[in-house]
């Protein structure tokens, strides 16, 4: 072929990849391929072609045939380097795209580049002077702007996040990650109004931004204004929303023959590193049967810990899909071929609920990281109990079966350092101390209002408050605007450790739930440091998981079933201060003994619900087991 007809053929296949016409680009560059298969300009366009194109494995090949050619091409290289990294292996990406920002500095694409890849390896520092150099190099770069906001936000730095996607915004307002991006920043600093205004903004602009939508369900659990039926009208409409644009039908799995037999089992969850998800779900895995159940942990996040590793011990298979594809992850699940696939994250960040609606695995659960209905037609199960969602009525606000397997849904395992119980602070004749350690985003107007009530209920008594990304002056102002005086108010700053964190009990006498959202961690931590708990029965599982835990430990009557009772029951509480010390050195003991403490038993109950479940997909016609509704 003559140098000018490929040199055609190359400006076209680039054109229509220009266009978003990936098809028609990689026919035009299998044409230049046949006659030039050694040619560096072809082998790397095919590789791009195949990049975009989402084929990684075919990039990589591609790409690295046009390296063995040009071994200093930076650009090659920096591909290169993004194909294996959508392959999973971050490391050799690493170490091709320094290769590349070493041979061309001052390419801001590949400083860019270089810093999603540090960002997937976990080095976000070092990720974050990456996303600086690549806007310093090319300040109107909107894609470099946003990934800065988001390395910053992955660091836990969510107050200087916002102000570089709000200048990508200014750059480019169409921009299909900064809105979206921002409104995640805006959220963890606790602008909630804020956060749900970007992402309505977002899905007005592009509504099949399913991530888009999947975050601002979990943000409507906050909120004291939706109503039931209005939180799911929304889930259900992600779930249509996800199933419409599918690309391709589900696996259709074949009957289920042998109800008894082994089952492989895999978790997916983002948070399989030291995360609150693990206090809750460790415990289980290291009860469940391994003569009935095979193991897989899939894990999809940077970070991979000591707890990461501990958990690995615990499987048979273990995959970090982090960076990944959908596709890839898809085809990486199919292979392994699980009978059950668990999602543990729900609407929570970082989630892989698109893919269960691919149908993934011939029974597919959803339990413990979120609480609300995934809104999919193709989740079979959500794990829970009697109290969180009672029966019939939940039913009617959920896509799936609700599996109710246990008294409480949960068993907690607190972490190694726990800190030995402290005496109440109003034991010494002090004023009694209020608080709550749960994050802002939780705390409604409804919340302050009944802190409020409290305070007024118990004179002198103050309140002390501790969460992650907490604005001093924006808190107490808020505070101020609710009726709860400043001077009443104390304000804990960030620890450092767990073990830290937990101390800080020694400060509180009681612990407040939020409402409508209360806390599921932070219940179970101030009551193994012998705090009671006062909560608000609502009519949803997110303000139903406080009266599930205080009921498996033998004090309902910690539990509001009205506003009104609330502050009634606190002040009840803190009236007999021997009376409270007696229950404070009592309560981990109590906890312990509980169903939350009984790992063994939990464990075992989890495993004949998964085993039900199963036995049920068999024979779909026969009534459920027993061991469905404990």
């Amino acid at each position: 072929m003559q140098p000018a007809k490929l040199q055609q053929l190359l400006q076209a296949a680039a054109a229509h990849l220009q266009a978003g016409r990936s098809a028609a680009a990689a026919a035009f560059c299998a044409e230049a391929r046949a006659a030039a298969p050694r040619e560096f300009a072809v082998l790397h366009l095919s590789g791009l072609v195949a990049l975009k194109s989402g084929r990684a494995g075919e990039a990589a090949d591609f790409l690295g045939a046009a390296r063995r050619l040009q071994p200093k091409a930076a650009s090659t290289l920096m591909c290169l380097g993004l194909a294996w990294n959508a392959l999973g292996r971050q490391a050799e990406a690493e170490a091709l795209l320094r290769e590349a920002a070493r041979i061309s500095p001052a390419s801001h694409d590949i400083q860019a580049n270089l810093a999603a890849v540090l960002v997937t390896r976990n080095q976000l520092e070092e990720a974050i002077a990456c996303f600086r150099r690549a806007v310093a190099l090319k300040p109107e770069y909107a894609a470099g702007w946003t990934g800065l906001g988001s390395a910053l936000l992955l660091a836990g730095r969510a107050g200087e996040a916002i102000g570089p996607h709000t200048r990508a915004l200014e750059l480019d307002p169409k921009h299909p990650k900064a809105r979206f991006s921002r409104a995640q920043a805006h959220l963890a600093c606790h602008r909630v109004a804020e956060a749900l205004m970007d992402f309505d903004a977002q899905l007005a602009f592009d509504p099949d931004h399913h991530d888009a939508r999947s975050h601002r369900l979990f943000l409507l659990n906050y909120l004291d204004t939706e109503s039931r039926a209005a939180l799911f009208a929304e889930h259900r409409a992600y779930g249509r929303a996800v199933e419409r644009s599918r690309q391709y039908a589900n696996a259709r799995f074949l009957p289920a023959t042998e109800p008894d037999r082994r089952l492989r089992v895999a978790f997916l969850s983002p948070d399989l590193r030291q995360h609150s998800i693990v206090y809750f779900l460790e415990p289980l895995l290291r009860h469940l049967n391994r003569a009935e159940f095979e193991l897989w942990l899939y894990h999809d996040h940077y970070c991979v810990d000591a707890t990461s590793e501990r958990l690995r011990d615990l499987a048979v298979g273990w995959r970090n899909f982090v960076g990944q594809s959908a596709d890839a992850v898809e085809a990486a699940i199919r292979a392994d071929a699980p009978d059950i696939l668990i999602d543990l994250a729900g609407h929570t960040g970082m989630n892989r609920l698109a893919l269960f609606a691919r149908r993934l695995a011939p029974l597919q659960i959803t339990y413990l990281g979120y609480p609300n209905t995934t809104g999919l037609a193709e989740m079979d199960c959500r794990f829970s109990d009697a109290v969180a969602d009672p029966e019939v009525a939940a039913e009617l606000w959920h896509t799936e079966e609700i599996v109710r397997f246990a008294p409480t849904a949960w068993t907690y395992q607190p972490p190694a350092d726990l800190p030995a119980l402290p005496p109440l602070p109003c034991a010494d004749g002090g004023p009694v101390t209020f608080g709550s350690f749960n994050a802002l985003s939780k705390v409604t107007s409804t919340t302050l209002m009944l802190w409020r009530d409290v305070l007024a209920a118990v004179p002198d008594s103050r309140l002390l408050l501790k969460s992650f990304g907490l604005d001093a002056a924006a808190c107490l102002s808020r505070l101020a605007a609710h009726g709860i005086a400043p001077e009443r108010v104390t304000l804990l700053p960030p620890t450092r450790t767990v073990a830290d964190h937990l101390a800080c009990y020694a400060q509180m006498d009681v612990a407040l739930d939020p409402f409508p959202y209360g806390g599921t961690t932070t219940t179970c931590e101030a009551l193994w440091m012998g705090r009671p708990v006062i909560t608000l029965c609502g009519d949803r599982h997110a303000s139903r998981v406080g009266a599930s835990l205080l009921t498996a430990i033998g004090h309902p009557e910690w539990i509001a079933a009205e506003t009104s009772d609330y502050p009634r029951l606190a002040a009840d509480l803190v009236r007999d201060r021997v009376r409270l010390a007696e229950i404070s050195r009592s309560l981990r003991a109590r906890a312990e003994s509980s169903p939350l403490g009984d790992h063994a038993g939990q464990g075992a109950r989890f495993g004949e619900a998964l085993r039900a479940c199963w036995q049920k997909r068999c024979a779909p016609a026969a009534a459920a087991p027993a061991a469905m509704a404990v």
